[in-house]
């Protein structure tokens, strides 16, 4: 049975993992399920409550910093209201048209909303490629503190 478990703690782990990437995906949340998991197969033997706390803390970091990310790179660049809900509104309409929806959707859908808050069109190109930048900063940020987490549960492991 334990077996088992770690399979299924290894394979939350790598969904959490290619969730980090992808918006469609609660990555943080799931990778910290399964390294949980594997802390309690062990029986908190080597990943104890302190370990398991630092690494949600790490997580819940990540998560804050890739939403923190997305809306700075908007403001950073003057957007306004609409682009942002534009934004938001075209990430979940690219979900459904795979990697090129994930990569164009928030662009566009700053850059209409943009547009239909009567910005011209230079000035919403503007908004959508600081939302973009901003989108993929913090993508960047939470895949890299995803690994943070799972090496700190390595080490706690191995140690």
């Amino acid at each position: 049975m334990d077996i088992l478990l770690y399979v299924l703690a290894a394979v939350l782990v790598v969904i959490g993992l290619a969730g980090a990437i992808l918006p469609a995906l609660p990555g943080v949340p799931i990778l910290y399920a399964g390294l949980w998991l594997a802390a309690a197969v062990d029986g908190y033997h080597h990943v104890g409550f302190w370990w398991l706390i630092i690494i949600g803390l790490i997580g819940a970091l990540a998560m804050l910093l890739d939403l923190v990310a997305s809306v700075f790179g908007a403001k950073r660049v003057g957007a306004t209201p609409a682009a942002l809900w534009g934004s938001a509104i075209g990430t979940v309409i690219g979900l459904f048209f795979g990697l090129p929806g994930l990569l164009l959707g928030p662009f566009a859908g700053a850059l209409a909303g943009e547009l239909t808050s009567g910005s011209s069109v230079l000035r919403s190109t503007h908004v959508g490629v600081g939302t973009w930048i901003g989108l993929l900063l913090g993508t960047l940020a939470k895949l890299v503190l995803s690994f943070v987490m799972l090496a700190l549960f390595a080490f706690a492991m191995l140690w």
